[in-house]
């Protein structure tokens, strides 16, 4: 866990691609992604079917580590809105587990913007808190410090002749975009010009190391 300071508001990076807010006791992930290999399997192309138990208990294991009060998706939980009613048993207990422990708000995302089953939770298009906007999409024209997801960034570096790619955050002055969290997502370059366009100018990469969180400049 590694703290640091976005728009005066004191956060923590944690090494799976999650935040931690210390003076709410708060627990923020993106882009879960749950049931998509079972999304996949039904359009014929065939996925291992572990993604959700891995990021639920992922997710489970930060939650007893912060013993965090509240838990705040960031959008796209589910690959789709029935994803829900997918989910196994031995999953469906986990989150629901999760989701009655804590005070669990469901911030909707462009792969479930409509929820018919979200075991538990609020579910909310957005949400501004304690002076932070909580939203999947980061919005160019809003001017408010900004938390979201959607982008799915990585840090792709060259070292030593191997390529290295880490999911990374991506800040700039106001917003901070988190990566993806579920276990089955890909990635965007975190300097891709889709990504400066969202978040604007002097943006830079977040990875976390142990102690340390390293700082990447990205250029437009």
């Amino acid at each position: 866990m590694v703290r640091f300071s976005f728009c005066g508001v004191e956060l923590a990076a944690l090494g799976p691609g999650a935040l931690y807010w210390p003076a709410r006791e708060a627990l923020l992930v993106a882009d879960l992604h749950l049931e998509k290999a079972s999304w996949y399997a039904g359009g014929g192309q065939m996925l291992p079917p572990y993604d959700s138990i891995a990021t639920l208990t992922e997710l489970g294991a930060l939650h007893s580590k912060t013993q965090a009060r509240e838990i705040w998706c960031l959008g796209d939980s589910f690959h789709d809105k029935e994803g829900c009613e997918r989910l196994s048993g031995e999953a469906r207990d986990r989150l629901i587990g999760l989701t009655g422990a804590t005070r669990w708000t469901w911030i909707t995302g462009n792969h479930d913007s409509v929820l018919t089953d979200h075991c538990g939770g609020e579910v909310v298009e957005e949400a501004e808190v304690d002076g932070l906007v909580l939203r999947h999409e980061a919005d160019p024209r809003d001017l408010r410090p900004e938390l979201s997801g959607h982008f799915h960034p990585k840090l792709r570096l060259s070292l030593r002749g191997r390529h290295v790619a880490r999911r990374c955050f991506v800040a700039s002055g106001t917003k901070l975009i988190l990566p993806a969290f579920g276990a089955l997502t890909g990635g965007m370059d975190a300097d891709d010009p889709v990504i400066i366009r969202a978040v604007g100018r002097r943006a830079e990469a977040l990875v976390p190391v142990e102690d340390k969180l390293l700082r990447f400049p990205l250029a437009a």
